[in-house]
């Protein structure tokens, strides 16, 4: 009877939070900056497909990744850009998708809100807490939305566990762990362009700890409603200093909150590709299995039980779903991509970098 009534209550939940989208279905005209990033692939192809936007420009410095990436996908010349400047005064898109390395992510942020364009980019926001300040300094200025896109924002598992904390189906949280990462950029075969980035602690932030550690960090600040951690503690690893010499390839953080704790693992060392969280709280726990499926068991349950989450309605159920209902519709920005949620991200992903090199446990708010 129990999971029962859970089941119904998370789809009640999820769905009485959800806005509808505008029976004027017309699509967002989208910029595309940058190249470098290989997750634009699997963007491009699935924009195919779309019928939420419509892309009218790209921008990239490199000549050469740009006309072999319009050759690929048949893009018109005229549309193609080495200056974001240029793409964004002649194709006047109203937002951008961002695929270029995250030390650029300030820039890009920078240039689009003087032109008053919206912005969604790859996680994670920034490489440090101070270009995180300067984007949002910059997004309230420009007045438009900058919102980062997670791949772990669309699982269903995710919204079924956070459902349940919100439902304090679980009594209070009391420890989070989070699992993230696969074995390693080039062990899985990135592209070049996309392997160069990953592995300059400049353009990266870090290896493992910002690549990774970024998802444990949004889904604990979302878990938490916003609230920033007490302290933040770190240590990571060159367990394959022949590979990333430049750059940790093992992470772990912990966050300590008043009454609860986070424990964020990020590894290009997994033997396989995970992203789960076991969420514990005084009564029960969650734990997410990929994206569909959750593991319950409350203190007086002898066995847990496996459960299929429910879907999460639209527009929060893709991510071009969702920017196309933000900026044409009007729909609520969701907690886990939105600016004020990343900008604390930031703040912990740079603690922990100074964690890791000091050998400290850091304090926050961060002082510059």
């Amino acid at each position: 009877m129990f999971y029962k009534t859970l089941l119904s209550l998370i789809i009640i939940m999820t769905a009485g939070s959800i806005a509808q989208s505008s029976p004027n279905h017309a699509p967002l005209r989208v910029g595309i900056v940058g190249l470098v990033h290989g997750h634009v692939h699997g963007f491009l192809d699935q924009s195919r497909r779309s019928t939420e936007i419509e892309i009218v420009g790209v921008a990239e410095s490199d000549r050469k990744l740009l006309d072999a990436t319009g050759t690929r996908y048949g893009f018109d010349r005229t549309i193609l850009f080495t200056d974001l400047d240029e793409m964004l005064t002649k194709t006047h898109p109203q937002a951008v998708l961002v695929y270029t390395n995250t030390y650029d992510h300030r820039r890009v942020v920078e240039i689009c809100a003087r032109h008053s364009v919206h912005v969604m980019m790859e996680k994670p926001l920034a490489v440090s807490f101070d270009d995180a300040l300067a984007m949002e300094k910059a997004a309230h200025a420009g007045k438009i939305h900058v919102l980062v896109n997670y791949e772990t924002s669309w699982y269903r598992s995710n919204h079924a566990a956070f459902d349940l904390v919100r439902a304090d189906a679980l009594g209070d949280v009391r420890k989070v762990v989070v699992h993230d990462g696969h074995r390693g950029p080039k062990e899985i075969g990135v592209e070049p362009e996309f392997l160069s980035w990953l592995t300059d602690p400049k353009l990266n932030g870090a290896g493992a700890l910002f690549d990774f550690g970024c998802y444990g960090a949004d889904l604990m600040t979302w878990l938490m409603n916003g609230e920033r951690p007490l302290t933040v503690t770190a240590v990571t690893q060159q367990i394959k200093p022949q590979i990333y010499p430049r750059v940790d390839d093992e992470a772990t953080i912990v966050l300590t909150y008043p009454k609860a704790q986070a424990i964020i693992q990020a590894s290009w060392n997994w033997p396989f590709d995970r992203k789960d969280m076991e969420v514990y709280g005084e009564t029960g726990y969650v734990i997410t299995v990929k994206r569909d499926d959750i593991r319950v068991r409350r203190a007086r349950e002898e066995q847990e039980q496996l459960v299929a989450a429910q879907p999460v309605p639209a527009p929060y159920d893709s991510e071009l779903a969702y920017l196309r209902a933000v900026i044409l519709d009007g729909a609520k920005e969701d907690a886990l991509s939105s600016l004020e949620t990343n900008v604390t991200v930031t703040e912990i992903l740079d603690a922990a970098r100074r964690s890791a090199e000091t050998g400290k446990t850091i304090h926050l708010p961060l002082t510059k």
